[in-house]
């Protein structure tokens, strides 16, 4: 990655209309410097990496000095010199060839042919100085030190090792060997030791720096691609997500969050984005946003109008922690759940709706086993009361009437009448016979007003047991279950027996259970009601219902309906306890539903086995002991 792209990187952030930050702080001395060197490169270099950049910078300020030292010895030194058109002459050549050096930076992709001339330049110029100059202290200078130093960063290890010993070769062998000296070769060879040192140094030193610019390269591309995958998913989302500081200024955002706070408050660029809101909410703000910079993650709800329409939006602030562990921002997502609470109220308004419609499925269900049972009971009375109006027609009434008619006519002579008279003579075996029918009819009436009286007293019995259950919902009392199960099997017993379907019970002793009655009982009339429609529809012979009522642990009551009908399809049964879902012709798909929910009201359960189609089906509700809080 390179410094440049980093730096226009940072600087486009900067620009960017979504920071509100002030203006960047007054240029430093190094950073104009900077500037002036790199004006000097071509743009190639300048967009090259950091380690490039930094030779290209250091070559032109090699380039710099040396020009200004050619220039003050033009001016101050020509003049005076042993030899001026000599020196005269050098320091032109070396005009020319360092401002030709520096020309050609403005047009280079690479800095390595201008900095092998310099290197060379400046290797030539130390090794021909000593021979010039024909003194030990002038090949022995300290100047030397600057080519290992100056061509291992321009050039690389190995032309600055090249250039390294060509000034440790003319240092410690060729000069004593031209201008021996009374010392001899011991200080040459002692400094041109320490030239190869400084090339060592210098490459170390060198080494150590590209290892940790390579380690920042990478922390620096693993940091840039670490912020683009963040840019992108917060980019990616609808929601607005911004970045604020201490005092609530906008530092960064998303799209979304940029289009928000431009339509509602027209931008929040420059300020604190609390100030922009209306009077009723700036104060609610403050708070969470007190509470955020003490630390907490706030959540909160808030009322905003939007295009002239009324919102809801859901705000997180979390908190930025800085160095020292302290909070130094918080970071805003919020999110449009408008339409969320708009559904939620619609949630409600419908599960409102569906307990009215359980209770009046309830009701209706109750209802109609009311009037079933009563129009079987009414069947019976009615034919009781045809067949007393038969019999009654048929009493021989009028027969007793004639006997009476004829005794009176003969009240004057009656020992006469029953002695000589044929009639009167028949007359005791008829009374006789007559008596005996009238008993007879008499003992068949009474058989009949007794089976009247039962129908009766059945139909009573059934309005009783409804007005004992007609009370509002949501009362708890104890209730026996088995004589709840009873009062539901009442309701549909004249219908068993007219199908021929078999009862069994197995109800274990078990206390009372604190309960909704309502509730249990609508449980109860709908698995009821379910088994005789499975066992109507069955064709086998050996129709029977079972009803169970037991504990499966200690606090719960268990009870089980089971049929031998049609049973249950098993891709039917995930789909049995659903609302609408239904198997009847003539179902409204309620009943199971409005059960399993009454269930869970009541803190239980209701399941369904069914070994397949044909084998009928078990329900079983379990539910606890004693009252719990309603289920939501």
């Amino acid at each position: 990655m390179h410094s440049t792209s980093i730096m226009s990187a940072g600087l486009e952030r900067q620009r960017s209309p979504r920071s509100v930050l002030s203006a960047a702080p007054r240029q430093s001395p190094w950073a104009w410097v900077l500037g002036r060197l790199d004006a000097c490169l071509s743009e190639s270099l300048r967009q090259s990496s950091p380690v490039e950049l930094s030779r290209g910078r250091l070559l032109v300020g090699i380039l710099g000095m040396l020009l200004l030292f050619d220039l003050l010895v033009l001016l101050f030194y020509v003049r005076v010199s042993p030899d001026p058109l000599r020196t005269g002459s050098v320091q032109l050549v070396c005009l020319v060839v360092f401002s030709g050096t520096l020309w050609t930076l403005r047009r280079a992709s690479s800095i390595r042919v201008p900095a092998l001339l310099l290197c060379f330049i400046v290797t030539v110029s130390v090794i021909a100085e000593t021979w010039l100059i024909a003194n030990q202290a002038v090949a022995v200078n300290v100047m030397a030190m600057l080519v290992p130093m100056l061509t291992v960063y321009l050039v690389g290890l190995g032309w600055g090792l090249f250039f390294t010993l060509l000034v440790a070769a003319n240092m410690g062998l060729v000069h004593p060997l031209l201008f021996p000296t009374p010392e001899g070769l011991g200080l040459n060879a002692w400094s041109a030791l320490f030239v190869l040192c400084g090339w060592l140094v210098t490459w170390m030193f060198l080494a150590s720096r590209d290892e940790a610019h390579a380690a920042l390269e990478q922390a620096l591309r693993t940091e840039r691609e670490n912020e683009g995958k963040l840019v992108s998913l917060l980019e990616s989302t609808d929601d607005p997500v911004c970045s604020l500081d201490a005092q609530g200024r906008v530092i960064t955002s998303n799209h979304a969050g940029e289009a928000l706070c431009l339509r509602l408050f027209g931008g929040a660029q420059g300020r604190p984005l609390f100030d922009a809101l209306p009077p009723e909410q700036r104060e609610l703000w403050k708070q969470q946003v007190e509470r955020t910079l003490g630390g907490q993650r706030v959540r909160f709800q808030v009322d905003i109008v939007l295009d002239e329409q009324p919102r809801v939006m859901d705000i997180s602030l979390s908190p930025i922690f800085g160095i020292e562990g302290r909070p130094v921002g918080m970071t805003l997502f919020g999110r449009d759940i408008t339409a969320l609470k708009e559904a939620e109220a619609r949630l409600s308004e419908l599960h409102r709706g569906l307990l009215d419609v359980s209770r009046q499925a309830g009701m209706a269900e109750v209802a109609t086993g009311i009037l079933h049972n009563v129009g079987n009971t009414l069947n019976s009375v009615n034919v009781s009361v045809g067949i007393l109006t038969e019999r009654l027609r048929g009493l021989r009434v009028s027969g007793v009437a004639r006997v009476s008619a004829l005794l009176r006519e003969q009240a004057q002579d009656l020992p006469s009448f029953f002695n000589k008279d044929p009639r009167g003579q028949q007359l005791p075996a008829y009374l006789e016979k007559l008596s005996q029918q009238l008993a007879a009819e008499q003992e068949a009436l009474l058989a009949e007003t007794a089976a009247l009286g039962q129908s009766v007293d059945h139909i009573k019995a059934v309005v009783n047991m409804q007005q004992s259950h007609a009370r509002g919902s949501g009362v708890l009392e104890q209730v026996p279950v088995p004589q709840l199960l009873s009062d539901a099997l009442r309701l549909h017993a004249v219908s068993f027996e007219r199908l021929g379907i078999q009862v069994h019970t197995e109800y274990a002793h078990i206390p009372p259970v604190v309960v909704d009655r309502h509730k249990l009982l609508q449980i109860l009339l709908n698995l009821v009601s379910n088994a005789r429609h499975a066992l109507l529809d069955s064709p086998r012979e050996d129709k029977r219902l079972t009803l169970r009522v037991g504990q499966r642990t200690p606090g719960w009551v268990r009870i089980e309906v089971a049929d031998n009908g049609v049973g249950i399809q098993p891709e039917h049964q995930t789909r049995l306890f659903t609302q609408g879902f239904t198997t009847k012709k003539d179902g409204h798909g309620f009943g199971l539903h409005i059960s399993a929910l009454a269930a869970s009201e009541m803190g239980g359960s209701l399941t369904c086995i069914s070994p397949g189609q044909g084998r009928g089906a078990t329900f079983t509700v379990e539910i606890p002991s004693q009252a719990v809080e309603p289920r939501e």
